[in-house]
């Protein structure tokens, strides 16, 4: 909203400094500071409101060490992250871009049935909360029309340039000398693929086996791509919330990385240089990640051991679905792996415990468990580690995954 205000005050009545609101990395300071301040500010507020009305979380005995400490300790402190993003991006964000429209609508939508399934446990007394499968369906859900958009929306292109001398000397003698090579916006299923020299994956080379025309078909398979990333991704943070600091620290590093990533490909001269592809008016994804880490670390303050309000539902689904469509949006999605290696070895570590558990039961008629507590940081906890040293250490790692996530844009 400030921009419009302020570039119409610039246009109108050429106000002083106005024109500084069209700078990107302006913008981007203030939806960070603000971001910091609404978290801080309202965070107090809303954890002493929680703490009047006993919303506190309910801890099951799980025999780990301080874990009954935690118990009453408020909930649903999602809110606080979610209102320091939105309130930010709506200031100081072109509304108008395809892109922050769907990074709004996700933080919405994945909020919302976060804070539906806190609502169930807190308020309804239902441990349980909302069924599993009522989420997943909400996150594909997401995903379906997250896929949609980007596959049909004519604003969401790639800008795509000769790769050859051959195509660059066709198309000067088409075009005379002034063109260097050719350029053109399009729509595109290509992504960005690590450790490659081209570094560039079209996802509508997989139907190649259709013969002619195979393009047309696409999104048959680039939708179902965007939905599971958006499942995995978000069901990973969920899983890694489980210890003070962790989901929101490592969230905060991988949304660093990834707005670093959205500066270049929406930057036409850093793009070019990196020689990965340009995303007109991508760089506008900087305003909505800056507000997301200032959100991160305003919350941390809360959230660091020992937790004064864990994030719940609410905060957990929604950093996982935020995380997962600004990489798809920003073509890096193929990076998800490396960057939030520690959610993937966190639900990996899930998954692995439960089919072997159940597949040695059937075999053997007792169930073999490979790590002593899912999921992976709770096995560290058995042995013996402090919660604090976890935390700490899974964040090391998370650095060094965002640097060698850094490193692949020219590590090919």
């Amino acid at each position: 909203m400030l921009y419009y205000l302020f570039k119409y005050l610039d246009t109108a009545f050429n106000f002083p400094g106005a024109g500084v609101f069209e700078y990107l990395s302006f913008r981007a300071a203030l939806a960070i500071i603000t971001s910091l301040i609404i978290s801080l500010l309202f965070g107090r507020r809303w954890i002493s409101f929680l703490n009047r009305k006993q919303v506190g979380e309910t801890i099951r005995d799980l025999g780990l060490e301080g874990q009954l400490e935690k118990q009453g300790t408020p909930t649903m402190g999602g809110l606080i992250i979610l209102t320091s993003i939105l309130v930010p991006v709506i200031l100081f964000a072109k509304l108008a871009n395809i892109y922050i429209i769907l990074m709004i609508f996700t933080t919405v939508w994945l909020g919302g049935i976060g804070f539906l399934d806190d609502y169930i446990k807190v308020f309804k007394k239902d441990k349980k909360g909302l069924s599993g499968k009522f989420k997943v369906i909400g996150q594909v859900i997401l995903g379906l029309i997250v896929g949609l958009v980007m596959y049909f929306n004519s604003d969401i292109v790639v800008r795509e340039k000769a790769q050859s001398e051959t195509q660059i000397f066709q198309e000067l003698d088409q075009t005379g000398p002034t063109s260097k090579f050719s350029i053109k916006d399009a729509r595109s299923t290509k992504t960005t693929i690590p450790f490659v020299k081209n570094n560039e994956f079209d996802y509508s080379q997989l139907l190649s086996w259709m013969g002619e025309g195979y393009q047309a078909w696409a999104f048959l398979i680039f939708i179902p791509i965007v939905i599971f990333i958006i499942v995995a991704v978000s069901n990973g943070a969920n899983l890694t919330d489980g210890m003070d600091g962790l989901a929101t620290g490592t969230s905060a590093i991988i949304g660093l990385t990834l707005g670093l990533l959205a500066w270049v490909s929406g930057n036409i001269i850093f793009a070019d240089y990196l020689n990965i592809m340009y995303l007109p008016n991508a760089g506008e994804l900087t305003i909505f990640i800056s507000a997301f880490v200032g959100a991160m670390v305003g919350f941390l303050w809360y959230n660091t051991y020992p937790a004064q309000v864990f994030m719940g539902d609410t905060g957990s689904l929604a950093i996982g679905g935020i995380i997962a469509v600004f990489a798809i949006i920003i073509r890096k999605e193929l990076l998800i792996p490396i960057l939030c290696g520690i959610f993937l070895a966190e639900s990996l570590s899930v998954i692995l415990q439960v089919s072997y558990f159940k597949h040695t039961k059937k075999k053997y008629g007792e169930g073999i468990r490979i790590f002593k507590m899912s999921p992976l940081h709770h096995h560290f906890q058995k042995l013996g580690y402090p919660e604090p040293k976890i935390v700490q250490r899974f964040l090391i790692v998370g650095i060094f995954l965002a640097v060698l996530t850094i490193i692949t844009l020219k590590l090919r």
